[in-house]
C-alpha cells in the first residue's frame, strides 16, 4: 500500500499547488510520508526475515556438524559417552 499512498500523496500535493489549497498540499505531503514509511518498514521486515533464515540455516549446519562429530569421534576412557 506504500506505493499507492506515495502516488496519491503526490497527486494531492500537485492538486494543492495548482489550486492554491494549502491544506490539500499538507494532506498530500503527509500521505506521501506515510507511504515512504510503509515502504521502509516493509524493507526492514524483509531484512529481518532474511536474518532469521540465515540464523536458522547456521543453527541447522552447526547441529549437523555436532551430530556428525558424535558419530566419528572415538570414545576414550577420559572422554565418557554423552547422553542423547
Amino acid at each position: 500500500m506504500g506505493f499507492m499512498d506515495k502516488l496519491l500523496g503526490r497527486g494531492k500535493k500537485a492538486a494543492g499547488d495548482v489550486t492554491g489549497d494549502s491544506s490539500m498540499q499538507r494532506e498530500g505531503a503527509a500521505q506521501e510520508r506515510a507511504g515512504n514509511a510503509e515502504d521502509r518498514a516493509s524493507e526492514h521486515e524483509q531484512m529481518a526475515q532474511e536474518q532469521r533464515d540465515q540464523a536458522a540455516q547456521a543453527r541447522a549446519e552447526q547441529d549437523r556438524m555436532w551430530r556428525h562429530s558424535e558419530w566419528v569421534r572415538p570414545v576414550t576412557g577420559s572422554d565418557p559417552p554423552r547422553e542423547r
